[in-house]
């Protein structure tokens, strides 16, 4: 319970800060015994308030009017680090060279303002630069701008000075803005931004709190090392594998519901929605249905990333989160009819065809993607067409009758985790990946008789066999299936005369992705034969990257030092173990 009440406490401050990418989870901080002090939070806002400048920054325009004049005070008066441990300040060491990269492509050298060593090993604990006081640490430094050089943003040019000397841990600030970075070696990177004036205000005391727990002179440099900074960080990444197996887990089971979803619409059809494509080529259905949900992980990333529109047209009649939060609301107000209405797959082709064909008012609204995953023919039967057709061919469809509570059903798998809502902007790459590599490798198949799926990996099995099988020979069907029967459970099975009694002999293996009995002509999703026996899975980065820098660096080196775009786009890669990627 206790540990509940801290995971609450710490969703709070990080809800106030929206991280970008994974940077601290609460299970880490609980773990590390991380606790915000908020009975000492009001004596340091004091402290802050004591040192900020109220003078305006030349030239800025902003609301934010306080701000820090410069890092070492901030570093000794509030987090309390001693003047030694800020090396490059005034009166102490200088900084060494060897934190210096030298960019000789874009005749530019990325150097730390200062930077602090571990006490216990020696070896540097984090870098910190220091930029123009109000500088936006999201464009493009006016600098690269100025010189036609190197054209990223400050934080970019920072996470490539943390990359390069290895040394993960960084903070950057611009006066109003403190970011504590993390960019660990062959992952993706992440920050978490502390704005100076919000913490000089009663409701900024929480995450003033937070960013004293996080940099404060103790996590740094006198708790044991299991707790410190450097520990929490990496293991906030090893909590996130968590998350993408329980992902991975709801977006099977979404899966399977939208698998139902299209079967409820078939049926409204007669059959003609499905029934031919289930005899003739019933892949073309499982990849139909993976490229649904596959659209939707990449919107719900890009929505949460700020890539698509934020104005209220968008949000109120496309957004794939205003949908979930519309079906919501309607799930909770009129729970027993939300399955009898239709509107919500409408949306889903609509935000399909806007990010397919691009739209709005100007050009660069919402411009056409195109490709595959959001192509409209790759799978018209979603649009309720037949295949081979063309959407350019119709002035108007009547989409599958999916009901809305399967879209909301498939939603809340992919938006809600253990009761709380899912921050896509903090998934990495290998997150997504995990997603796909929990969907891939099934073929659908028309049940032939009563079948039921089995745990521990959801084979579908004929009941119908197994009670016209002898009953020596019944146990074999579940161990063709993975799935292990003992004493009186085999006893049962052996017995059993009815369905009914052969799904009680299973009872607690019965795979809760088929809740219910699979009449004769269903649709289900077996796990391919193929992925069963080789274990297929997502390759995570640390494998595939230095795999591709050793193959691609003498390639690259063989360009000379100044490839054009044309030379790089003109090479051929042959990945032979690539897969379904």
């Amino acid at each position: 319970m206790v540990n509940n009440i801290e995971t609450f406490r710490h969703k709070e401050w990080l809800g106030l800060l929206q991280p970008v990418g994974l940077v601290v989870s609460p299970p880490a901080l609980v773990k590390a015994q991380a606790v915000v002090n908020r009975a000492s939070s009001l004596e340091l806002q004091t402290k802050l308030n004591e040192i900020v400048s109220y003078d305006p920054i030349p030239d800025l325009d902003t609301k934010e009017v306080l701000w820090l004049k410069d890092f070492p005070s901030f570093a000794e008066k509030i987090l309390e680090w001693m003047p030694e441990d800020l090396i490059g300040s005034n009166g102490q060491q200088p900084l060494p060279e060897d934190l210096e990269v030298v960019l000789t492509d874009y005749n530019e050298t990325l150097r730390p303002s200062y930077a602090v060593r571990d006490p216990d090993n020696n070896t540097w604990l984090m870098l910190i630069q220091e930029v123009s006081h109000g500088l936006d640490l999201d464009k493009i430094d006016p600098q690269g701008e100025k010189n036609r050089s190197w054209k990223v943003t400050i934080q970019e040019k920072f996470e490539r000075l943390l990359r390069e000397t290895r040394i993960p841990i960084g903070i950057l600030s611009n006066g109003i803005r403190l970011r504590l970075v993390y960019a660990p070696q062959g992952e993706s990177s992440g920050h978490l931004t502390f704005p100076v004036q919000a913490m000089c205000e009663v409701q900024g005391r929480l995450i003033l709190g937070a960013l004293e727990m996080l940099l404060g002179a103790d996590r740094l440099f006198n708790v044991p090392t299991e707790r410190r900074l450097p520990k929490l960080l990496s293991d906030s990444r090893e909590y996130q594998a968590e998350v993408s197996t329980k992902l991975a887990d709801q977006v099977l089971d979404a899966l399977w519901e939208l698998l139902r979803g299209f079967q409820t619409a078939d049926a409204a059809t007669n059959g003609k929605l499905l029934d031919e494509l289930a005899k003739t080529n019933p892949q073309h259905i499982y990849g139909g249905i993976i490229t649904t949900l596959m659209r939707l992980v990449f919107l719900l990333y890009a929505e949460d990333q700020g890539l698509m529109p934020g104005d209220d047209i968008y949000q109120r009649n496309y957004s794939v989160t205003g949908l979930y939060e519309s079906l919501r609301e309607d799930a909770s107000n009129h729970p027993d009819t939300i399955d009898q209405r239709y509107g919500a797959w409408a949306w889903l082709l609509s935000l399909v065809r806007l990010v397919y064909d691009g739209g709005g008012d100007t050009a660069n609204y919402l411009p056409a993607r195109h490709g595959q995953l959001f192509d409209p023919d790759e799978y018209p039967f979603l649009e309720g067409r037949n295949l081979g057709s063309s959407y350019s061919q119709f002035d108007c469809i009547q989409p599958p009758r999916i009901p809305d509570g399967v879209i909301y059903r498939v939603l809340e798998n992919l938006l809600i985790l253990d009761s709380e809502r899912l921050s896509y902007r903090s998934l990495d790459v290998e997150q997504i990946g995990s997603v796909y590599e929990a969907i891939m490798g099934f073929e659908v198949e028309v049940a032939k008789g009563l079948s039921i799926a089995v745990r521990p990996k959801d084979v579908v099995i004929n009941i119908d066999q197994i009670l016209a099988a002898k009953s020596k020979d019944r146990e074999k069907f579940l161990q063709d299936a993975d799935c292990k029967l003992t004493g009186k459970s085999l006893t049962a099975l052996k017995e059993a005369k009815t369905a009914e009694e052969i799904v009680a002999a299973i009872d607690r293996k019965v795979s809760s992705r088929t809740p219910n009995i699979l009449p004769i002509g269903s649709l289900y999703l077996q796990p391919g034969q193929e992925r069963r026996r080789t274990g297929s899975h997502y390759t995570p980065r640390k494998l595939t990257q230095p795999i591709v820098e050793t193959t691609l660096r003498p390639v690259l080196q063989a360009l000379g030092n100044y490839p054009t775009a044309e030379q790089i786009l003109s090479l051929k890669v042959c990945d032979l173990a690539m897969g379904s990627a």
